[in-house]
């Protein structure tokens, strides 16, 4: 199967063809791109910043820890129902126009956030800011992939995804510095003046267009999830962030109480982990232009395997410190695959589609989450979520063959069909 088959939409008409570099050469990626992986970081920084925060929001709001990480909590939830809702709800906007506005709500969020001192009212912020976020990354990732071309959309989605990546190496850790230094409101502020400016960068640089779809029908759309193919994509995109993520919530215990190392060297083992996610990501989404089925097939494997021996090995401390790095390079580096699968399966409804998988991201790092908090308590101890996160990698399997038996089952057919004719 083409690049080209597998990204373009059911029904459209193929793009006109994107020519390589000299000696065959991968063209280089549109400007835009490298725009919109700006809000994406600005989209996972704010995401994930609470979670070094929070002492800091407990003492001044004065509520417990626990309570203050209901903002990181809510803001998954309306990530969860806010991508597919806002996607429906944005249809007939021209996308550089939701884009837009999906910045411009983002930074009210944070400046009610900055400003607020009512816990509930900093609650409803958190969850309004994850509705703008789901709609900028579902129309961004449609932008991004129409903008790079058939052969060259994984990797798109992957330099677009990076940008989110890229939050946890630097995003985060700046912001949880700058809230130390300034004050925990200090790195809303700053989130909302650069969600502004990246605004202006929208406005330069993503093109004109019409409404995304026209002459679709909402019931045309719905239609659209009907595909047995997109549910098999989305399950695949549920176990295997949820089977990384899981893991990586809680890699605190495992490190200090399994490992031995020491509380002080944690977030430099995060950093590894956040690298090998930035680089995963962009040649995930490379080798997934060339052989999407199969990556999507490896990584999953590869990523049990990498997570059974942090089961067993984790004891060790350098053993782990590697394993933990190689988990971020390999463990998120069929997200682009996943994302462009879902634009090819959803057919007319390709920003459903990818708000769909945004959701089906969500929804499996909150019950992956979950279900390793509550291994935290059992005989397990610290090694529970390297268990749950190994069973899901594992399960991501299922969906990943099936979609390879599926394409492949249609494409003999069609084959069977031209030689007939």
């Amino acid at each position: 199967m083409t690049s080209d088959q597998l990204t373009r939409p059911a029904g459209a008409a193929a793009p006109s063809a994107v020519p390589a570099g000299a000696g065959g050469a991968a063209v280089r990626l549109p400007f835009v791109v490298y725009v919109l992986a700006v809000g994406t970081f600005l989209m996972l920084t704010t995401e994930f910043v609470v979670a070094g925060l929070l002492p800091e929001i407990a003492g001044d709001l004065q509520v417990s820890v626990a309570q203050a990480g209901l903002l990181i909590t809510v803001f998954a939830v309306g990530m969860i129902v806010g991508s597919p809702t806002m996607a429906l709800l944005t249809r007939r906007m021209p996308q550089r126009v939701t884009l837009m506005l999906a910045l411009a709500v983002f930074a009210a969020g944070h400046v009610v956030v900055a400003l607020g001192s009512s816990f509930p009212l900093l609650l409803v912020a958190r969850f309004v800011t994850a509705w703008a976020t789901g709609a900028f990354w579902s129309v961004a990732s449609v932008v991004a992939t129409r903008a790079a071309g058939p052969a060259a959309s994984a990797r798109a989605l992957g330099l677009v995804g990076a940008g989110g990546m890229l939050a946890n190496v630097l995003g985060v850790p700046l912001g949880a510095f700058a809230g130390q230094l300034a004050g925990w409101r200090g790195p809303f502020w700053a989130l909302a003046v650069l969600a502004l400016a990246a605004v202006a960068l929208i406005a330069r640089y993503v093109p004109h267009d019409d409404a995304d779809q026209p002459g679709v029908s909402l019931r045309s759309e719905l239609a659209a999830l009907r595909s047995g193919r997109l549910w098999l994509v989305l399950a695949a995109c549920a176990t295997t962030t949820g089977g990384v993520l899981s893991v990586y919530s809680y890699i605190s215990p495992l490190l200090t109480d399994r490992a031995g190392i020491a509380a002080g060297l944690v977030p430099l083992v995060l950093v590894g982990f956040g690298v090998g996610s930035l680089i995963g990501t962009i040649y995930g989404g490379r080798l997934g232009d060339v052989r999407p089925h199969a990556t999507t097939i490896g990584v999953a494997a590869a990523t049990t395997v990498v997570l059974t021996a942090i089961c067993l090995l984790s004891v060790n401390a350098v053993f782990t410190v590697v394993l933990v790095a190689v988990l971020g390079l390999i463990g998120l580096s069929a997200n682009p695959v996943l994302s462009a699968l879902a634009v090819r399966f959803a057919g007319v409804a390709p920003t459903l589609g990818v708000s769909m998988s945004v959701a089906a991201y969500n929804l499996g790092t909150a019950v992956g989450s979950w279900i390793a908090g509550l291994s935290l308590g059992s005989a397990l101890g610290a090694t529970g979520p390297a268990v749950v996160g190994t069973v899901l990698a594992a399960l991501t399997l299922i969906p990943a063959v099936a979609i390879a038996l599926a394409q492949r089952r249609r494409a003999t057919r069609a084959a069977a069909v031209a030689v007939a004719a």
